[in-house]
């Protein structure tokens, strides 16, 4: 999955157009979209260009699919994860 050219960085793409809610939206449908991640209780946020994963995961590999997901719209040096682990209990 890829999203937008390479050979702009975030900053660049930003003063292009996109504002901060279309890049939460991209990232939230990137999330919903794929079936094996539970993010139901990731919640993300802007700080200038950087995304900010924040919440809790259930799934340790929960949270490398989001980082992912969410470098492959605005760059891996624009994300922050935050998420905390709530893993249940058997």
């Amino acid at each position: 999955m890829k999203f937008g050219p390479d050979n702009y960085n975030h900053e660049e793409r930003c003063s292009q157009g996109h504002s901060s809610a279309s890049t939460i939206a991209t990232i939230e449908a990137a999330l919903s979209a794929d079936p094996d991640i539970d993010s139901s209780a990731i919640e993300i946020r802007m700080l200038g260009p950087v995304v900010l994963l924040e919440g809790f995961i259930t799934k340790a590999v929960d949270r490398d699919k989001a980082i992912s997901l969410a470098a492959m719209i605005v760059g891996w040096e624009n994300v922050q994860d935050r998420m905390l682990s709530r893993f249940p209990t058997q």
